[in-house]
This record gives C-alpha cells, sequence and structure tokens, in this order.
C-alpha cells in the first residue's frame, strides 16, 4: 500500500478534535500517516466549526493560502469536513475551486471511500460533496476492524487520555446555536459499542476517558437508537467499571437536562473527576427566554448549590455569550452578578454573532459591536481574577495528579482531577511516564495552572 501524508488543522471544541482522531484513525487503513508539517501532506483535511463566525472566517483564510499549496503541488487533495462543511455544501467548492472534497458532520466516516474514487480518476463523479443525514452512528471496530488504532502513533499525552463520542447532535435549538442544523437531532450510540470503545483503550494503557456529546444528559432519552433503555447516569457507571480506568470525565451539559441522579454521580462514583463545564449563557433571565435556553438564573444557581452539596471540592466552568441580541446595561449587570455569585474556576466567554439559519440572526435589536468588545473585557478580566483567587486556595494542598508528560524547565506537567495543570520538578533519574499517578504539594498558584513539589512517599507510579 501507499504511503501518504496527511495534515488534519481542527479547528473548535472536544467533539471536533475526537472527530478528527477518527479522521486519522479511518484514513491509516488507506496508507495516511499523520505529520505535522501541513508543506509536507499528500492530503489536507480541515476539520471545521461554525460555531461562531470569527472561526468560520479562519477556515476561508486558510483555504485561501491553501490555493498556492496546490499550484505548487497538483497532486494535493484538500477536504473541508465538519460544521462548516455541512452548513456551506457545494458553496465551499464555488468560492474555492482548488477543494477536492466537502465532507459533512455525520458524513466523515465515508472520507476513505470518497478518496478512493478521487484516485481511480472519478474526479467527475459525485458525491465530492457529502453532506447527507445519517440515523446511526457506526462503531469503530465495523469501519476500522478489530484493532481501529493499530501503528497510529500515539498523540502527545502518550496516549493516557482519550475522547469517547456518546452522541452526536442537538435537539434543543436555543436561538442562537447552528449545532442542530449542522449536527443534526441527537443520535445516541448503543451502549455496547462505547463500552466495547473504552475497553479496548483500556487495555492499550488509556487511563482516563472523557465522554462527549453536544448534551450528554439526554444520552439515550431522546432518539429510538440506543439498543437498550439507559440514560445517562446509568451509562456513566458502567463506564466506571472499566478495569485500568483511573478517571472519567463528560462534556457538554444542558442546565435544563441535569437530573439529581446525575449530580449524584459525583458523590457515587470514585472515578468521576470532580470537575463540571455547565454553560449558562446569560445571567439575566429575560435574556435566557431569547436564547431558547428553558431554564432560570434561580435553577441553575439550585443545581450549583446541589453539586457542591454532593461534591464540596468540585471545581466549575460555563459558557457565556456576551452582546447577546437586546441584552441592555441591566441584563450585563445580572451576568456580572451571577459569576460573582457562583465564582467560576474559569469560563469560555464570548461576543455574540450571527450564524445562519438561526432564530437569533432575524432579531432586530443588536447590539454595537463597540459595545459588545467592552462588555467582553470587562467580563473577561474579572474571570481571570477570580480564576487566580480560586487556584490560590489550594496552595499548602496536597492533590492527586496524573503525569501528562514534560514541562518547561525540566519540569514535569499533569492535571489534578479537578482540571488543574500543575507544573512540578520531577526527582533526578526519574523515569515516570503520562499516566503515572503521583502526590504534589502545591506552593505557588498562578491564573491558569498551579505549581508545587512532589511527595516521593506518596507517589504511585
Amino acid at each position: 500500500m501507499k504511503r501518504r501524508n496527511l495534515y488534519i488543522k481542527t479547528f473548535g471544541c472536544q467533539m471536533n478534535e475526537r472527530d478528527s482522531e477518527i479522521i486519522a484513525q479511518l484514513l491509516h487503513g488507506s496508507g495516511f500517516i499523520p505529520v505535522h508539517d501541513m508543506e509536507a501532506a499528500d492530503l489536507i483535511v480541515l476539520n471545521t466549526c461554525s460555531i461562531r463566525a470569527k472561526a468560520e472566517q479562519k477556515v476561508y483564510s486558510l483555504l485561501g493560502q491553501l490555493r498556492q499549496y496546490k499550484l505548487r503541488n497538483p497532486g494535493l487533495l484538500i477536504s473541508v469536513a465538519g460544521c462548516v462543511a455541512q452548513q456551506e455544501g457545494e458553496q465551499i467548492q464555488r468560492k474555492m475551486p482548488h477543494v477536492d472534497l466537502v465532507v459533512g458532520t455525520q458524513q466523515l466516516y465515508r472520507l476513505p471511500e470518497m478518496i478512493r474514487r478521487l484516485d481511480n480518476g472519478a474526479h467527475h463523479l459525485k458525491p465530492a460533496v457529502d453532506i447527507s443525514a445519517t440515523f446511526a452512528i457506526p462503531s469503530m471496530r465495523e469501519l476500522t476492524g478489530p484493532d481501529p488504532e493499530a501503528g497510529l502513533p500515539s498523540p502527545a499525552d502518550g496516549g493516557v487520555r482519550k475522547f469517547i463520542t456518546i452522541m452526536q447532535g442537538c435537539n434543543n435549538y436555543c436561538s442562537y446555536c447552528v449545532v442542530p442544523y449542522t449536527r443534526g437531532r441527537e443520535i445516541s450510540r448503543p451502549v455496547a459499542d462505547i463500552l466495547d470503545e473504552v475497553g479496548m483503550h483500556a487495555t492499550r494503557g488509556v487511563r482516563e476517558i472523557t465522554l462527549l456529546g453536544q448534551n450528554v444528559n439526554s444520552y439515550g432519552q431522546t432518539d429510538p437508537v440506543a439498543d437498550r433503555p439507559v440514560d445517562f447516569p446509568a451509562l456513566l457507571h458502567m463506564v466506571a467499571r472499566t478495569e485500568g480506568l483511573r478517571r472519567l470525565r463528560f462534556t457538554t451539559s444542558n442546565p435544563k437536562d441535569l437530573s439529581d441522579r446525575l449530580m449524584r454521580c459525583f458523590a457515587e462514583i470514585d472515578i468521576l473527576c470532580p470537575n463540571f463545564h455547565l454553560p449558562v449563557q446569560s445571567g439575566s433571565d429575560r435574556i435566557l427566554r431569547r436564547m431558547n435556553r428553558k431554564y432560570t438564573v434561580a435553577d441553575y444557581l439550585d443545581k450549583v448549590r446541589n453539586l457542591r452539596r454532593y461534591c464540596p471540592d468540585i471545581t466549575l466552568s460555563t459558557d457565556i455569550i456576551v452582546g447577546f441580541p437586546g441584552e441592555t446595561d441591566e441584563d450585563f449587570e445580572q451576568t456580572m452578578q451571577l459569576l460573582e455569585t457562583v465564582r467560576f474556576h474559569s469560563s469560555f466567554s464570548f461576543k455574540y454573532s450571527d450564524r445562519p439559519g438561526t432564530r437569533s440572526a432575524a432579531f432586530g435589536d443588536k447590539v454595537a459591536e463597540q459595545v459588545k468588545a467592552d462588555r467582553l473585557s470587562r467580563f473577561q478580566t474579572r474571570q481571570d481574577r477570580i480564576s487566580l483567587e480560586r487556584n490560590r486556595e489550594y496552595v499548602g494542598r496536597i492533590v492527586e495528579v496524573m503525569v501528562e508528560g514534560a514541562g518547561k524547565n525540566n519540569h514535569l506537567q499533569g492535571r489534578t482531577a479537578g482540571n488543574h495543570i500543575v507544573h512540578f520538578p520531577g526527582p533526578p533519574g526519574s523515569a515516570f511516564r503520562p499516566g503515572d499517578m503521583v502526590m504534589v504539594r502545591i506552593n505557588r498558584a498562578g491564573q491558569h495552572s498551579l505549581a508545587g513539589t512532589m511527595l516521593m512517599e506518596d507517589s504511585d507510579a
């Protein structure tokens, strides 16, 4: 089999990171080897995100640059995959004729087949664009054989952390969000496929699994695909029993679907990490209604209290949209008050931008760009300060850290169960490997990470 070089550029969220891993696994069977140099590639795949206008603009900017690559190397194949591909379809090839393949979010599994058609000289045959819908998620073993990762290079973290998609799509139709249009309605993977994939990774030395979905809280509840009636809390318990697994995480959750049973999992499942990303988007009930979020600020705060009751050490992060159409100064002040009340350990905050086909794109009362920029700056400045204050709470504490690899200045780098990055010097001549668990006393805190000293007598290498 002819060996060819594959370069994948991933835009956006963890779902896209996992999709990029799947693309690499699928194409490995066709002789493609991942490389880090775009100019050395025989195939470039842009795995795109369209949740914000800026991300989409970056895709088109890069495609413009790739035109020169194609002129220098006519045999280069260029593919656009993911949400921009799903949203734009044939428009991409009309705007950028040097693009060979456009593959939607639900058809990335067909990428090897589409490349084979091009290899066989079928450039004139369709589909060079495939954005059709599907109603099932194939298992990796169905697509790639009994060992989907055989021969693949390990990722930078040594292969001890993995994302596993448990569902795709969303049924919530928040007024600002393109996900239901680009990723479709909710489809849950069969439990057996999920457990099979988790077990396969665990036997290969993976120690931490993150379960992914647009709204994992509704796993198995809104579609008929799940092989038996298992909800998300039950799935967490089943995955947690996997031999060799040390840590379990999940993302993302909609507060409206956050049940008491799911919150109790943080107290019941030993390996479930005390770290939760719970997007709130706004601190104003009026704006939440316009966003079609289907919960109130009081509902959200009640869930935060219950989470902290079940798991006092839980670290919370969130998403915030600043400058949603119609957002007044008072609405924004309510968001700032929510930040002060919850004191998130971190947050992802963005200026609102219209997305094609969403209801809010048609709203007339847009907020001025400068007002959005000023509000975002104020929110992020305060969040940065709170993040530093929250991190300083760990100074003097002893925490368990999973080693991820070498950091700066001959230090090791790892991560706590609460998702804090920790830097610490390894002992002379140490041979700690990614996945080893060590105890570290924290002696310094920064805004984005912690630093400490490893306690050798408590290490579990």
